[in-house]
């Protein structure tokens, strides 16, 4: 199979939907067009109901810093979220690396700040039992990685093979199998892991941390952040910016109210340009995203 070949079903693997489907998941939301109402989604979150238990006290908080009215809206994927942005139904998104590298090539849609995650790196690890002591003993090896896209799981760990002058298509043998990479590893499937290094830890909460080594860890990779839909008035992009920079100890501690949010624990709130996401470009160009247009789909 060629590598043109590949990526194609990558892509199609990522994306997941069609952009038809993804409108359609859009549709019947509220239109939200009072000026003081702020539609806003999350792009790993899945359903209404799962977005208000988890950001219910963010909302709360947010609502009371700014004067805006936050008006929840629900994404299945970064496909939807983009299709939303578009068609004007959304107003921001907050969102990761690797799904706003997406999301901008499909829109304009711009970043309006960014929360930089403590500790937020890719690790590539092995079991003591494998042979393996390097990156460079991969080579002809398999290695397990999370899911196809995942910034931390997938684009970080193949970076860092590149990186170590391993081609990650043609030189190792990548399956991505979800959350049950480690036990791909513990039951000799493969012989090494590419993981955000977090999710290393929690691996490690329940085992010898000596009998699985860490090969490396990759540099720190870019922050989540929110972005604005084109079209966004500047006034309200301003006023979400400044809601945050003056009142994130407040946001923060709401948004840690959300379990699944608990990854934001001791994480600072810094600012970014879309420059500051090439790095995530290059790591999709080591998975084969050559084209990027043939990622993102017409």
């Amino acid at each position: 199979m060629d590598r043109h070949t590949r990526w194609r079903r990558l892509g199609a693997a990522v994306l997941g939907v069609t952009l038809a489907g993804a409108l359609a998941a859009c549709g019947g939301q509220a239109d939200g067009n009072g000026d003081s109402t702020l539609r806003f989604a999350v792009t790993d979150l899945q359903g209404l109901e799962e977005l208000q238990r988890e950001f219910g006290a963010f909302e709360r908080t947010f609502e009371e810093k700014s004067g805006l009215d936050l008006e929840f809206f629900a994404v299945n994927n970064r496909t939807a979220a983009a299709a939303a942005l578009e068609s004007g139904d959304i107003d921001v998104v907050l969102t990761g690396p690797a799904e706003y590298v997406v999301i901008h090539e499909r829109t304009d849609a711009q970043p309006v700040i960014a929360i930089r995650r403590d500790g937020y790196r890719s690790c590539i690890y092995t079991s003591a039992a494998s042979g393996v002591t390097s990156l460079n003993d991969l080579r002809g090896k398999k290695i397990a990685m999370s899911d196809i896209g995942s910034t931390s799981g997938h684009l970080g760990p193949s970076q860092m093979l590149v990186d170590a002058g391993i081609d990650p298509l043609e030189e190792v043998e990548v399956l991505t199998v979800g959350d049950t990479v480690h036990q791909a590893l513990k039951r000799g499937d493969v012989d090494a892991v590419g993981v955000g290094c977090h999710d290393y830890e929690e691996y490690m909460a329940d085992e010898v941390r000596a009998e699985y080594p860490v090969l490396a860890e990759g540099p720190l990779l870019p922050p989540d952040l929110l972005v604005s839909r084109s079209g966004l008035p500047e006034a309200t992009v301003q006023t979400v910016r400044t809601t945050f920079q003056q009142n994130f100890p407040d946001l923060l501690a709401a948004l840690l109210d959300g379990k699944d949010n608990a990854k934001y624990e001791g994480a600072a709130l810094v600012e970014v340009t879309d420059a500051d996401y090439d790095v995530v470009r290059s790591m999709y160009r080591a998975i084969g995203a050559n084209d990027f247009t043939e990622f993102v789909g017409n």
